[in-house]
């Protein structure tokens, strides 16, 4: 059996631009790219805390630094900047995969600033 999981997510970035007239995509920082493990061109699902908008496309590269989280194309309609939105990735994996696996948590502030990083979600409380 092939289980989905949460790969890795970018917890409350903020919105940087919304370009309509771009090819299409979100565009984000390099260093967050890289620390939360989400590849260029890979698929990730958004969630837009602002506005309670979900919604699928792929990442592409900003420059490294400079704490862009650009939302393009058809995609800009669904976010603002200044836009709180949740990003994420997913893999299809084994159930013995899935015992071992630990997602890549990565939490950032309203500058898009790493404030920490963990591979656990702690259990919710009643």
């Amino acid at each position: 059996m092939q289980l989905t999981l949460l790969k890795c997510k970018l917890h409350r970035a903020r919105v940087t631009h919304s370009e309509l007239d771009y090819e299409g995509s979100c565009a984000i920082d390099e260093d967050l790219l890289d620390l939360a493990g989400i590849r260029e061109y890979e698929q990730i699902q958004i969630y837009n805390v602002t506005n309670g908008k979900r919604f699928t496309t792929y990442a592409i590269r900003a420059d490294a630094g400079s704490r862009v989280i650009s939302v393009n194309g058809a995609a800009a309609h669904q976010a603002d900047p200044g836009d709180c939105i949740i990003i994420c990735a997913f893999a299809t994996m084994t159930e013995a995969e899935a015992d071992a696996h630990k997602p890549s948590l990565v939490y950032l502030n309203e500058q898009n600033r790493v404030i920490r990083t963990g591979d656990a979600i702690p259990a919710q409380a009643a």
